[in-house]
């Protein structure tokens, strides 16, 4: 008969034998822990991948269930270029536990190296199944439709993101750059109007036709200026300048700006040549570089130019520098513009505000040279939109607190309107 002296004892021996049983799998999970660290070290900072290999395949046969050492695994696998190896452990991981994102993006990623786009699609689609949230992913299948050249997907995937994710400044960029890349035609006009709050001077006209040739590789900008200056109720002086501009792409992530006018009224310099470089930096960054060229009567002078600018959400952030060189002196000019987007790139508001006179204010080109050395504070902000798929229009405010002579200022308001017709 069992008594309570035997329950009591066969109470504590399991009692040990469980807490030794505990302790063994405790300690192996410390040494296995243990055993992965090294493993990445190895693969990390050691690049040592033959012993790396041998860890995880041990890994894997003291913990049969811990897929980290078969990711690792994997990774170790494409990294010495066993893709197929690589493929399957990747899968094997995927397959018994798809909430490692990891095994997604290294097995996407690997596809799109090899080009095996198709592939590489089917394995994005099946990672937003389970990641929904993760929006890397759904970037990753814009990535795929472009490398395809897939035009048709590309314009469908951006437009059901952008309605998705409307604030999201990665597919708002992407769907503005690939917008800009579908054939159209566009002629208009501009017009600015400024006037002054100095006695007898002004008001000033400037009126532009302008005809923009949009395809895939770029566009191409045809343009014809006219000037007009007021003082004490006369024409003081006018002239037509004649422009040619054009954007087109070096790249998928980069394009570049060519600009050239003539003129053989002083009104306008007689040369204006401009070349800026454009590249995007990813996570909404862009940035540009770039030299203006401008040959009056009196001089001729070369600007550099800096810019770099950011989307955040259905925001653009740009600041410009400019850096004027002139008989051995440096002028800057800074200009900051921002946009807030509403359904398409020509639907936004604009907030514009700036230092001193640049190459880039066709207003007040005619008089650059004479305002160089010259105070300047700009602020202003404007409203477009387009209408009915076909016409763009615009309007523009920007104040002007100028110094005319050292020491002297005047208030200088500029209004501007554009009217296009897109077809």
């Amino acid at each position: 008969m069992i008594n309570r002296h035997h329950i009591k004892i066969f109470f504590i021996l399991f009692l040990v034998l469980g807490m030794a049983k505990n302790n063994l799998v405790w300690s192996q999970k410390i040494d296995v822990d243990s055993l992965l660290n090294v493993a990445l070290n190895e693969v990390n900072k050691d690049k040592n991948y033959e012993s790396a290999l041998k860890n995880t395949h041990l890994g894997m046969k003291l913990a049969p269930d811990y897929l980290d050492f078969h990711l690792l695994t994997g990774r170790i696998y494409q990294l010495t270029n066993a893709k197929d190896s690589a493929r399957y452990y990747y899968n094997y991981v995927i397959d018994k536990k798809p909430v490692y994102e990891d095994a997604f993006t290294y097995l996407i990623n690997m596809e799109i190296e090899e080009k095996n786009y198709d592939v590489a699609q089917i394995i994005v689609d099946k990672a937003i199944v389970f990641h929904p949230e993760n929006k890397d992913f759904r970037y990753k299948k814009l990535t795929i439709y472009e490398l395809q050249d897939d035009k048709e997907k590309r314009e469908l995937y951006l437009n059901e993101m952008q309605a998705k994710y409307p604030n999201d400044s990665y597919f708002k960029l992407h769907y503005f750059i690939g917008d800009s890349r579908f054939k159209s035609d566009r002629i208009g006009v501009n017009y600015n109007y400024t006037f002054f709050d100095r006695s007898g001077y002004g008001p000033w006209h400037l009126a532009s036709l302008q005809y923009i040739k949009q395809r895939n590789w770029g566009s191409a900008i045809a343009r014809i200026n006219y000037s007009n200056r007021n003082a004490n109720g006369q024409s003081e002086i006018d002239g037509i300048q004649y422009e040619a501009e054009t954007y087109f792409f070096t790249s998928k992530s980069s394009y570049s700006y060519i600009s050239a006018g003539y003129s053989s009224d002083p009104i306008f310099p007689k040369v204006r040549l401009g070349y800026s470089f454009f590249h995007d930096f990813k996570k909404g960054w862009e940035g540009d570089l770039g030299i203006r060229y401008i040959n009056t009567e009196a001089t001729n002078f070369t600007t550099a130019v800096f810019g770099i600018g950011k989307y955040l959400g259905s925001y653009w952030l740009n600041l410009r520098s400019y850096f004027q060189f002139d008989n051995s002196s440096v002028y800057p000019a800074f200009t900051f513009t921002s946009r807030y987007y509403f359904n398409t790139r020509f639907d936004y508001l604009t907030l514009i505000a700036g230092y001193g006179t640049s190459p880039d204010e066709r207003t007040t080109i005619g008089q650059i040279q004479n305002r160089l050395s010259l105070d300047s504070f700009r602020l202003g902000g404007g409203y477009y939109r387009l209408i009915n798929d076909h016409y763009v229009t615009g309007i523009q405010v920007l104040l002007n607190n100028q110094e005319y002579a050292p020491g002297v200022k005047q208030i200088e308001t500029e209004i501007a309107l554009l009217l296009q017709y897109q077809f």
